[in-house]
């Protein structure tokens, strides 16, 4: 199968290298042109594969080597999603299928989805889990849109994800919604695992958080990729000092809401109390007040150390 993929970042270029390992054609783009010397850096040292690639210039020249019926999967933040289909969709044709594979909020979707419509122009939405490693070895992915559509893309979706990884889970604007629902709970148990550490380094006990992790991270009942992440970053600085104790808590590129944010406003909306999300988020945005080195300090490092594991998210000291 081929497709068009706009937007290499660290997760958009890690889709393409994983994609084109899976024998997926991609005609790729990116704004700004280090992002795609990368790419074709990278995919040059691929072991199969990177004979499927192909780097436009211009959305011009991406548009122009998909031929007709065209598949293009968008990688971009929130912010700049609108900008960029302002840009893509009056080179395409009816019939032509797009799919935003960022973290747009649901209600956003669903306008894009009924503006493009119009145009005679299909949407999707996949929600990713999994970070820049699932992005690059096999990722979590849930999908919003037609039936049809969702058949046309599960080739590419099977090869970007991790076995039994994916799933088609109802309409347009589905696959954004299960994500932000994702996010306000990956943020509860973020919160609960740094409080935990925290309460065991600052006991009686001295405790070594290292040895202590590495048991909770086999066959107990916690044992998760966010306490193996925990314990990666604490095997490499078992006070993470090299970890800020402000966690970031907004959306795309650090500007506006996140998915936790918007998890909360539509619980509220629905009338269903979120304590733990919401206690959760309001962490993260006074960590700014904590001292470093307080037992609330080393709690936020914690989170921040799994932000880091899993998204590369600017959490680490200079």
């Amino acid at each position: 199968m081929k497709i068009g993929f706009i937007g290499l970042g660290r997760m958009g270029k890690n889709i393409v290298l994983n994609l084109l390992e899976h024998g997926i054609t991609v005609v790729a783009w990116n704004r700004s042109p280090q992002p795609r010397e990368e790419l074709k850096q990278e995919a040059s040292q691929l072991k199969s594969g990177s004979e499927n690639l192909t780097i436009s210039e211009t959305t011009d020249e991406l548009v122009k080597s998909l031929g007709t019926l065209r598949v293009i999967w968008l990688m971009v933040s929130a912010d700049a999603m609108d900008t960029v289909l302002g840009d893509l969709t009056p080179k395409l044709s009816e019939g032509d299928l797009i799919i935003d594979g960022g973290n747009s909020f649901y209600q956003e979707t669903l306008r894009r989805a009924k503006e493009l419509s119009e145009k005679g122009i299909h949407f999707m939405d996949v929600g990713i889990s999994g970070g820049v490693e699932g992005a690059r070895h096999g990722a979590c992915m849930m999908a919003g849109g037609s039936k049809e559509d969702f058949e046309k893309t599960e080739p590419v979706l099977r090869a970007e994800a991790a076995p039994g990884a994916y799933g088609h889970l109802g309409p347009v604007g589905a696959g954004h919604f299960a994500k932000m629902v994702h996010n306000g709970i990956e943020y509860g148990m973020m919160e609960a695992i740094g409080e935990g550490a925290a309460i065991l380094k600052y006991s009686d006990f001295n405790f070594d958080l290292k040895e202590v992790f590495r048991v909770y991270n086999n066959k107990s009942i916690i044992d998760s990729r966010l306490v193996d992440w925990t314990l990666k970053e604490l095997n490499e600085d078992p006070d993470l000092k090299t970890i800020s104790s402000v966690i970031g808590s907004a959306g795309g590129a650090g500007k506006g809401k996140a998915e936790a944010h918007w998890t909360i406003e539509i619980a509220d909306k629905m009338g269903i109390d979120v304590p733990v999300i919401k206690a959760a988020l309001a962490v993260r945005e006074n960590s700014d007040k904590d001292k470093e080195d307080s037992p609330s300090g080393f709690r936020n490092k914690v989170v921040a150390a799994m932000r880091w594991q899993f998204g590369r998210h600017p959490v680490k000291k200079s």
